[in-house]
């Protein structure tokens, strides 16, 4: 985050020494110097990033760093707001306004001069280095932004020809769970998934749910996500939209009804066709207890799936119902998902290979860290640079395996800036929202993380987010023409980007 904050900082005191072109030389010398400055040292925040880690000393020079760039942003703000009002008043009293902002804004800007001395002094005592100009990645890292851009934008269409990739192992368990769902059995029952975060509950579940021999045994199909933190009233009219569209006439008649009306309301709706109702990420038993009420039991073989971190929310889900807790995958599934998700396998080398299964094996049969891992070797050139990712994650070996939180943080870290940017905003949709591509790449066009230049802005930013889609840092729920129609983040890398955000 401290990077692309930086980044934003630099841009934006470059943009105010074109603006203010009357600016006072000594003013324009101070400015220039400080945004010099802060673009020197953001060359050292990819080291920082993984230092702080475990030294609190370098956590705290990078938070000095983002101080520094949020308070030259604001000064200059400040300046130009003052500035502008100053511009309607009368002639004398403007000028004398200019002058006591000049001195004021001098001094402040002396004082970010002596705070980004003194983070000199400290880069050199922490020995935190440049390593983006020591071999870090020199043949897979654009020379500049508009290389970065060309890059990126490359190729905008997505196309996934192994879309079941998390199912590398699972086979038997699509089978049985496709199984339990088809067999003849007119009671209404609930199929539980549960198992830890990372494992690929909510793939599973979707790629059932969109099975063509589901499709067509199951008229009626909702799907909705429940979270930590939910709302029934909420939670069963995303059912009932599900269920009957978004209409004009539904959304009035929805606007006017009590939970206790939307739960008779659906239970109505339920009643006759038979249904097979996912309801993703669960936490509590509480809400089940609330949504069950409006899943009527009409004997004609319909379903609800539940996917759940927790095992006693599977259990009592329903007594009769069928509960499977997904298992992690072997040595040989992992290094099988690895290399499908790997984008060159033909250049991996047999002494790459080596490090990559070491790696693999750490991430102990969990499918979000290997494809992960697998999405940061891929933009990684030579032996020498996976030796560095192994040697990073090594420090962080717990119980003969590296936490995934590292390996996600690992990976955050790696991508250039204007990435980096455009993946912490996916920090701030909510927990399990599935998101309209045309949306979020308005957004980040409107917060102006998309670099203007000779391409057309909405296809860089499809190309930005083609790629964080390419390193698994951000899943395709929907295609359409071979392009991402609506995507979603992983719990775990929301969780990251929140993280990150507000370090």
């Amino acid at each position: 985050m401290v990077d692309a904050f930086v980044s934003f900082a630099v841009q934006k005191l470059g943009d105010f020494l074109i603006q203010e072109a009357s600016l006072h030389s000594s003013l324009r010398q101070d400015v220039r110097w400080l945004r010099n400055e802060l673009f020197f040292v953001q060359s050292f925040l990819k080291d920082a990033e993984q230092k702080q880690v475990v030294d609190q000393r370098v956590q705290q020079w990078v938070f000095e760093i983002s101080s520094v760039a949020n308070d030259a942003v604001a000064i200059l703000e400040t300046y130009s707001f003052e500035a502008s009002k100053g511009s309607r008043l009368k002639a004398c009293t403007c000028i004398c306004r200019k002058q006591t902002k000049f001195y004021t804004v001098r001094k402040e800007i002396q004082s970010l001069k002596h705070r980004i001395m003194d983070i000199s002094r400290k880069r050199e005592t922490y020995d935190i280095r440049d390593i983006n100009n020591a071999g870090e990645g020199p043949s897979n890292r654009p020379n500049n932004q508009s290389d970065m851009v060309r890059t990126l934008r490359r190729t905008t269409s997505y196309v996934d020809d192994d879309q079941d990739y998390i199912f590398v192992g699972y086979q038997d368990i699509v089978e049985t769970l496709l199984a339990e769902l088809l067999k003849p059995e007119p009671r209404r029952s609930v199929i539980s998934i549960y198992g830890m975060g990372g494992l690929g509950k909510t793939t599973l579940a979707r790629n059932l749910y969109i099975s063509p021999n589901i499709a067509s045994s199951f008229p009626t199909r909702a799907w909705i996500c429940v979270s930590q933190e939910y709302n029934t009233m909420d939670l069963l009219w995303n059912i009932i939209k599900s269920i009957q569209g978004c209409t004009k006439e539904t959304l009035d008649l929805l606007e006017k009804m009590t939970e206790r009306d939307l739960e008779i309301y659906l239970r109505d709706l339920l009643k006759e066709p038979k249904y097979l109702v996912v309801v993703d990420d669960l936490w509590h038993r509480e809400a089940w207890e609330s949504l069950k009420r409006a899943f009527p039991d009409s004997k004609n073989g319909s379903r609800v799936v539940i996917t759940t971190r927790k095992e006693d929310v599977a259990e009592r889900a329903d007594n009769k119902g069928f509960v499977y807790k997904l298992r992690f995958l072997s040595q040989e599934e992992s290094w099988d998902l690895f290399c499908r998700k790997l984008l060159d396998v033909q250049a991996m080398v047999s002494a790459m290979e080596r490090l990559a299964k070491d790696m693999v094996d750490r991430c102990g049969g969990l499918p979000l860290a290997i494809v992960v891992l697998s999405g940061l070797l891929s933009h990684k050139r030579g032996l020498e640079e996976w030796q560095r990712v192994k040697d990073h994650l090594w420090q962080h070996i717990k119980d003969d395996s590296i936490e995934i939180s590292y390996i996600l943080s690992l990976s955050y870290n790696d991508l250039p800036t204007e990435l980096k940017q455009c993946f912490l905003y996916f920090g701030i949709i909510p927990e399990d929202h599935e998101v309209h591509v045309d949306h979020i790449l308005w957004l980040w066009m409107a917060e102006g993380f998309i670099p203007t230049g000779e391409e057309i802005m909405e296809d860089v930013a499809e190309g930005f987010l083609n790629e964080l889609i390419r390193r698994s840092l951000i899943q395709v729920v929907r295609t359409f023409w071979e392009k991402v129609s609506k995507c979603r983040i992983h719990d775990l890398l929301r969780d990251l980007a929140v993280q990150k955000h507000w370090r």
